[in-house]
């Protein structure tokens, strides 16, 4: 009879001593799995829905509301009870995604981190973890993103539970303007989005105190930013009456500013956003108290900005090995800038572009295309 071939085989003390052993290293194998499993979970977004966003598929509306949100991945328990109550939501929380994360880009295009998308769950990767200005940007325009795309979807009436804006008059609105046209409805945006875009936040527990603890509140902070700059930047437009445009009678409504002042002003906020760290009593506070405190409209964040010049697995980080430079900017958008000192390559491409255009009547615009071989830069 042949003995087993491996380590159980010599005796049964080394057996027991294997088995503890393949027992400990089991246990060490399950933990390492979790704690991936763990970042795997933390990772996923409900972001996810402004680049992969299956609600905007017909078909998903025939089989009802329970199928149509486990096909929503990175949602939160809460959210997906949210999703399940206002199935007609979801179309524009995802176009309130799209819209934060391409306004994202905008702002960032010049910069060092350029607020790539790297996959359709995490969309952002893992420098979402680190609780940088950075993240901070991207939480707080997201959230006015939502806001933004549910408050114009109740004003051209695509949701049921919502209509035109209820607010009230403006006190220093001229008394024979009329006030009632159909405005965007940023209360209910507003009262919605926090809902949702919070619901993730609120349902995690923490030991206070504890790192984990500081992200949620920098995070719900950097929510309401977002929120209440798209609230306090919605402002009074009116409209003309009267006989060939005498303009004796004007109504009036509230509607949103374009997306694009909100993303001007969060930057701004992004440039002088305020350091924090949690006090004794699980609070956040400056952490140069010499400073006036940040107000609810301004963006917060508990870590320092990773390097951005290389490419780092750990910290997410892609590096600018590859982007475009400006060799004659001295901003962050220029070579030296932008590509860390580490130099870069020039090379000519060829562009196309629309010309001598010319008007026709009646009523369309020919143009000519013209070619030109222009220098680029890339970082090394």
């Amino acid at each position: 009879m042949k003995k087993p071939i491996g380590i159980l085989s010599p005796g049964v003390a080394l057996g027991t001593a294997g088995r503890a052993m393949c027992s400990k290293f089991l246990l060490m194998a399950l933990a390492i799995f979790f704690s991936f499993a763990q970042v795997e979970i933390e990772a996923n977004s409900w972001w996810s829905l402004g680049v992969n966003n299956p609600v905007q598929m017909s078909e998903v509306y025939i089989i009802g509301a329970q199928p149509l949100c486990s096909q929503l991945a990175g949602l939160s328990q809460g959210q997906k009870k949210l999703c399940h109550l206002y199935q007609d939501h979801m179309q524009y929380i995802g176009e309130g995604a799209k819209t934060g994360i391409k306004e994202c880009q905008y702002q960032f295009r010049h910069r060092r981190w350029n607020c790539s998308t790297v996959d359709n769950t995490s969309v952002f990767g893992r420098v979402m973890q680190i609780g940088s200005r950075e993240t901070a940007f991207t939480y707080a325009v997201s959230a006015a993103g939502v806001v933004n795309a549910m408050s114009r979807a109740c004003r051209e009436g695509e949701l049921s539970t919502c209509g035109c804006s209820r607010a009230a008059r403006p006190k220093d609105l001229p008394r024979d303007w009329l006030w009632g046209g159909c405005g965007d409805n940023i209360d209910y945006g507003y009262r919605f989005a926090k809902e949702f875009v919070d619901a993730r936040e609120r349902e995690r527990i923490h030991a206070k105190g504890s790192y984990e603890s500081a992200r949620i509140l920098m995070n719900l902070h950097n929510n309401e930013a977002g929120r209440r700059t798209v609230y306090n930047l919605a402002d009074v437009a009116c409209k003309c009456h009267g006989v060939s445009g005498s303009c004796s009678l004007k109504t009036c409504w509230l509607q949103l500013a374009d997306f694009r002042k909100v993303g001007d002003a969060l930057k701004e906020k992004y440039d002088s956003a305020a350091a924090m760290r949690l006090n004794s009593r699980g609070k956040l506070v400056q952490v140069n108290s010499r400073f006036n405190s940040p107000t609810t409209q301004d963006l917060v964040y508990i870590d320092p900005s990773p390097d951005y010049c290389v490419r780092n697995e750990s910290t997410g980080s892609l590096g600018t090995q590859g982007r475009l430079c400006n060799k004659t900017s001295e901003g962050m958008d220029g070579c030296e800038l932008m590509c860390c000192g580490r130099g870069y390559d020039q090379f000519k491409t060829v562009q196309t572009e629309r010309c001598h255009c010319k008007f026709h009547w009646c009523c369309y615009v020919k143009c000519k295309k013209c070619t030109e071989i222009v220098d680029q830069f890339v970082c090394k």
